[in-house]
């Protein structure tokens, strides 16, 4: 408004120059009347006519003034080579300080994918005239445009030390409280992801800052979801205050706004249960159509997450199942893992990724196919063509498996024995001295879990393939470790050794905190004679056990008993029935010789005295006994 201000008068002086000197006095006076007049009604408004003449080459001077800016911004925006932006530095174009940088925008998208062309660009002389000419006019750049122009510049990699990209830093810090909040958050994404530098860095907290400190200028669901993607990860204060402005103006959310919270919750770790349960309210409450994708993301993010909510997890299974025969190999893999991570098993949805596997058999990729098998084994899930699904597995894993990640053979191997289906040779393939001595004396949480599996397929080895032939773990890799009993005693755990101390009397009477050579972990053992007394535990022979305790045989009629207690987290969602793991690890302490006494945590709950409790044990184990004897 002030530049065409100031034209206007240009011209009006010009004009009033060159008919001065054929007017009388009192014409001067009269045009300077007009002048004045026609001043101030053009400052007050916009739209004011100048009378006579005098108006005509204003308002030609700024037609033609908007013409040529409206052809140059034409000419940037539809540029497709770095020579076309800079050739509009000669010719007839006079570029302004906004024009200069709208080419510096255009050029770093040009050049995204081009590094090599960066490096030629910042030796042109053009290109450094650019720059030279917005640093001259740096302060009349438009806020929209400086945003931008930030991250142009580091994305074009020009020098730190360059004084026109100080010269935009500085200008930015100037003008930070006058930003609009979504122009300060592009600005922290440019430069969180585009420099490194220390200089940049130091920008980067002064925005941060200043967005934490204007959270509550967010009015809008589009905005406060852009920025908790671009920038939320910057800053833990910032991402707090963003989940509460999240927790305003959920109800306002979309079904895409809320898969985006969710993914970024999920990408971040951040289980926020106060806005996860928000969330889930409206998906479960609002009659949302989710496409595909949406229902992939979000249960991904629950899956992520852990969190588990009974009516979210029945829509995401209910509207995944009419969707099954278009989804490709990929989406049946994420959606079975992110279920399997929910645990929860919906038979007439895994039904139909077992269907689209057979159906699909000749083109399944193996990364799939192992997706699929692993989320099988963790819900324990078997499908009604049982033969048929693991024929395909095991004739996709019999040549590919040796080339696979050791740890994913591990994996693989270990899902098979707990479907009740690993063969023999792939037993040995991992049980081979030369493969499985690369996990032994390992420290990391990785590959301590990988060992502990390798130690239940040995396991499986033993005690459920009496023709398997070797080779086994050695003596010394399956004695138990510290780390197996150096647990987190959990509060039913806590009772339930209260409550077996009580009952056995005796310390020789049974012992607790069992560590097999299974990998396995018994609560308690007791042996018992055959009218039911307790026998002294650790003088007797112990084949479960990697280094024996005792000498004397059993006598005959004698029963060994394992009290397992069983966690809420053990069992599928909203369900008795025990993950994979689980029921492998029942299996395996049943073969090895004992009788089950199953302490479910859903049980114990009900038992509020000491004296109720100890007599649940004593009819647990009567009634373990009395099977085994009706058998």
């Amino acid at each position: 408004m002030a530049a065409h201000l100031v034209k206007r008068c240009t011209c009006l002086l010009r004009e009033a120059a060159r008919q001065a000197p054929a007017m009388a006095p009192v014409g001067r006076l009269r045009l300077a009347r007009v002048a004045h007049k026609t001043l101030t009604s053009s400052a007050t408004s916009p739209i004011s006519h100048f009378p006579g003449s005098l108006m005509e080459p204003v308002e030609k001077e700024r037609a033609f003034t908007s013409y040529v800016e409206n052809q140059v911004e034409y000419l940037i925006k539809k540029a497709t080579s770095p020579e076309e932006l800079l050739e509009l530095l000669g010719g007839n174009h006079h570029l302004d300080s906004n024009q200069a940088a709208m080419i510096l925008i255009r050029l770093s998208h040009l050049l995204s994918e081009k590094p090599e062309d960066k490096a030629l660009l910042i030796q042109d002389a053009h290109f450094q005239q650019l720059l030279c000419l917005l640093n001259s006019q740096i302060t009349s750049v438009w806020h929209a445009t400086l945003s931008r122009l930030l991250g142009s510049l580091y994305a074009l990699g020009v020098p730190k030390a360059s004084k026109e990209l100080q010269s935009v830093e500085q200008e930015v810090r100037w003008r930070m409280r006058k930003l609009r909040y979504k122009h300060l958050a592009l600005m922290a994404e440019s430069c969180a992801t585009l420099s490194q530098e220390q200089h940049s860095q130091e920008l980067l907290a002064e925005l941060l800052m200043c967005l934490e400190r204007r959270w509550t200028e967010i009015e809008d669901s589009h905005t406060l979801v852009t920025i908790m993607m671009k920038v939320g990860h910057l800053s833990e204060p910032l991402m707090n205050r963003l989940e509460d402005k999240c927790l305003e103006l959920v109800e306002h959310f979309g079904p895409n706004e809320l898969r985006k919270v969710l993914v970024t919750l999920a990408a971040q770790s951040r289980r926020s249960v106060p806005l996860l349960r928000a969330i889930s309210y409206h998906l479960v409450q609002k009659p949302f159509s989710l496409t595909k994708s949406v229902l992939l993301d979000v249960a991904y993010a629950y899956g992520k997450l852990s969190f588990h909510q009974t009516q979210v997890s029945q829509r995401l299974a209910t509207d995944l199942l009419s969707l099954a025969p278009s989804l490709t190999s990929g989406e049946v893999a994420c959606c079975a893992k992110s279920f399997a991570l929910l645990k929860w098993l919906s038979l007439p949805l895994f039904e139909a990724f077992a269907q689209h596997v057979l159906n699909r058999a000749q083109d399944i990729a193996l990364p799939h196919l192992c997706s699929i098998l692993l989320a099988f084994a963790r819900l324990n899930f078997h499908p009604d063509q049982e033969d048929q699904f693991f024929s395909l597995v095991h004739e996709k894993l019999g040549s590919e498996l040796p080339g696979l990640e050791p740890a994913l053979q591990v994996d693989l191997v270990w899902a098979l024995c707990v479907l009740q289906q690993a063969r023999e040779a792939e037993l040995q393939a991992v049980l081979h001295p030369e493969f499985h001595i690369q996990f032994l004396g390992r420290k990391s949480q990785k590959d301590q879990n990988t060992f502990q599996k390798l130690l239940h397929i040995n396991a499986t080895a033993l005690l459920e393939h009496p023709e398997y032939s070797g080779p086994l773990l050695p003596a010394s890799a399956v004695a138990p470790r510290p780390s197996a009993l150096d647990r987190k005693v959990t509060p039913l755990q806590k009772e339930l050794q209260e409550t077996l101390k009580g009952l056995l009397g005796s310390a020789d009477r049974g012992s607790l905190e069992v560590a097999t050579q299974y990998g396995w972990v018994l609560d308690a053992e007791v042996l018992l004679d055959s009218d039911g007394e307790f026998l002294p535990v650790r003088d007797f022979v112990a084949p479960h056990l990697a280094q024996p305790t005792g000498s004397q045989s059993p006598p005959p009629g004698s029963k060994r008993l394992a009290f397992l207690r069983w966690e809420f987290p053990n069992f599928n969602s909203r369900s008795k029935d025990l993950l994979g793991r689980f029921i492998l690890a029942r299996r395996h302490i049943l073969a090895a010789g004992f009788l089950i006494v199953d302490v479910p945590f859903y049980e114990w709950l009900e038992l509020k005295s000491e004296w109720q409790k100890g007599a649940y044990l004593k009819d647990k184990m009567r009634k373990a006994v009395a099977e085994e004897l009706a058998k």
